[in-house]
């Protein structure tokens, strides 16, 4: 969801021949399968290039390094993500319902999910290569949701007084959060349900007491 993402690892080592780029998206799917499912640090290259049925040197001739194959692999990540929306996202309140729907879509990719939920927090740890990604997403996503929230007071939709920042972290915060009870627990958690009943409920602080 964040309008920065690294660009390393985006152009592969190899030509450009079908068979390649072929060879090359395989690698990166079981790249995102691993460190969805292992994390980082733990998910070595062998064990890629041992589920891809190639040798170490071999996803080293697509990507330079494991921390390269990291970067391209968050960045084929955010092609399903808000990111794709540039200038073309919707509005205001319209932004807000549009996290909704996100919610609900998340429901349906759980690899994608977990691959987030796995690299966000193993980012924390000093010196990850996801560190920046992470920390620009973040910052990103703020300024997406405050835009939203500005373009709603300009609306009239929410008091002109409110904490914009303040009310973005703990949307940010509760979507984040509810991935992990929902990858834990998918059964019990409707993330797309809490997630309109959180906005819902932020929105009503907003617009009491304008006058």
């Amino acid at each position: 969801m964040s309008e920065s993402t690294p660009n390393g690892g985006r152009q592969p080592r190899t030509g450009k021949s079908l068979k390649a780029q072929q060879r090359r998206q395989e690698i990166l799917q079981i790249a995102m399968d691993t460190f969805a499912a292992r994390g980082y640090n733990n998910a070595s290259l062998q064990e890629i290039a041992d589920r891809a049925g190639v040798t170490q040197a071999g996803v080293l001739h697509y990507f330079r390094s494991k921390a390269q194959l990291l970067t391209s692999v968050l960045a084929l990540r955010d092609e399903t993500g808000i990111e794709q929306l540039g200038s073309e996202r919707p509005r205001g309140l319209a932004f807000l319902r549009h996290l909704v729907d996100t919610a609900h879509r998340n429901a349906e990719r759980e690899g994608i999910v977990r691959l987030y939920t796995v690299l966000s927090a193993e980012s924390v740890t000093e010196g990850h290569p996801a560190q920046e990604y992470f920390r620009d997403r973040y910052a990103g996503l703020r300024v997406f949701v405050t835009e939203a929230l500005a373009e709603a007071c300009e609306l009239g939709e929410v008091r002109a007084d409110a904490n914009l920042e303040h009310t973005a972290n703990a949307i940010i915060a509760v979507m984040d959060g509810l991935q992990v009870q929902w990858l834990l627990a998918p059964d019990s958690v409707d993330m797309a349900a809490s997630t309109d009943r959180v906005i819902t409920a932020l929105l009503a602080d907003l617009t009491d007491s304008r006058t």
